[in-house]
């Protein structure tokens, strides 16, 4: 193996493991909070790269508002006094044909992800919560979810590829002689810091106390005077937008269409399980471990092998460690 071909493979690990940190540290949290798998959660990845790219983009709402742009311009002209506001407003929507760019589209889409995030739990898990089977029947729920939102979004958007502009733009960064795209530089920084947020969150905040403590056990909580029933959809809100995060990200690299996000779920469940059930830290350090053996595999052997090494990997960790690398007593 050439030092070309190794830092290849690192760099790649860190895109592949940042890219998987980001989505299972989310149903991480779910399953420790909530002790529910939300089979959704790839769903949500679809939804923050198609909501930020119908923002960012000139095929999105700019395309949409133009009709509308131009029929406050037409009766601008022949409403008197009231056209001096009317004309205004219809000339800058025509003069939006570009989209409003990533500056207003990422925040949307983490807006959006937060948002169906909570829709999801008070529709599909609330219902079941504290009942019996709930965790089995939140499977099925949520996979219905998943498929309702892959479907609506084919209805709404066309099944066209779409494409979400990178948010870095520039040549890229030279190491020896392997070429890494800003974009995947964004990716490697960004989620080590948004991950170091999400900790000060959980270890400073009162929500964040009141998350971890639920996830501890959630009758103690109750009884200290914590309210449960807010604490589980709060936990999904973050996650989403987790998930709605890596779903911006994947979008400026790869094409966006329905489907996206069902791989990654995959993934994600491997690096929950092999990190340890309900162990945030543990999520992280196997999604980077996954990460690369995933690229060191898909390099030495074949990439079409890379999942049959992981799942073997999986397999071999939980022979000799049930609860995964740092999972705990309940795991």
């Amino acid at each position: 193996m050439t030092l070309e071909a190794l830092v290849a493979i690192i760099a790649g690990g860190l895109v592949s493991g940042s890219l998987y940190a980001l989505m299972a540290s989310g149903l991480s949290l779910v399953w420790g909070t909530v002790r529910m798998f939300n089979f959704a959660h790839g769903a949500l990845v679809m939804v923050g790269a198609y909501s930020a790219w119908y923002v960012s983009n000139r095929g999105g709402i700019a395309k949409a508002l133009q009709p509308i742009g131009k029929s406050i311009v037409a009766n601008g002209e022949e409403a008197g006094a009231l056209g001096g506001l009317l004309l205004p407003l219809g000339e800058w929507i025509l003069s939006i044909k570009g989209g409003f760019g990533l500056a207003l589209g990422v925040p949307f889409a983490i807006l959006c992800c937060g948002l169906v995030g909570y829709i999801m739990y008070v529709l599909l898990v609330k219902p079941f919560v504290s009942k019996p089977g709930a965790d089995l029947v939140v499977i099925i729920t949520t996979i219905a979810g998943a498929s309702f939102m892959q479907n609506g979004v084919q209805v709404i958007f066309g099944p066209r590829y779409k494409q979400l502009d990178r948010i870095l733009k520039g040549p890229p960064l030279q190491i020896l002689e392997t070429a890494i795209g800003l974009q995947e530089v964004l990716i490697i920084v960004l989620t080590p810091l948004t991950l170091f947020l999400l900790h000060l969150f959980l270890k400073h905040s009162k929500l964040g106390l009141a998350i971890r403590a639920v996830a501890q056990n959630d009758d103690f909580a109750h009884l200290v005077g914590i309210n449960v029933s807010q604490i589980y959809p709060l936990t999904f809100v973050v996650s989403s937008i987790l998930a709605g995060l890596c779903g911006v990200m994947l979008g400026g690299l790869f094409f966006i269409l329905p489907t996206m996000g069902a791989q990654e779920l995959l993934f994600a469940f491997v690096v929950v399980v092999f990190g340890g059930l309900g162990s945030l830290p543990g999520t992280i350090v196997g999604a980077y471990v996954i990460g690369f053996i995933r690229e060191s595999s898909a390099y030495i052997i074949d990439l079409y092998w890379a999942p049959v090494v992981l799942f073997a990997t999986l397999i071999i960790v939980l022979i000799f460690r049930p609860r995964g690398l740092m999972g705990g007593e309940d795991s």
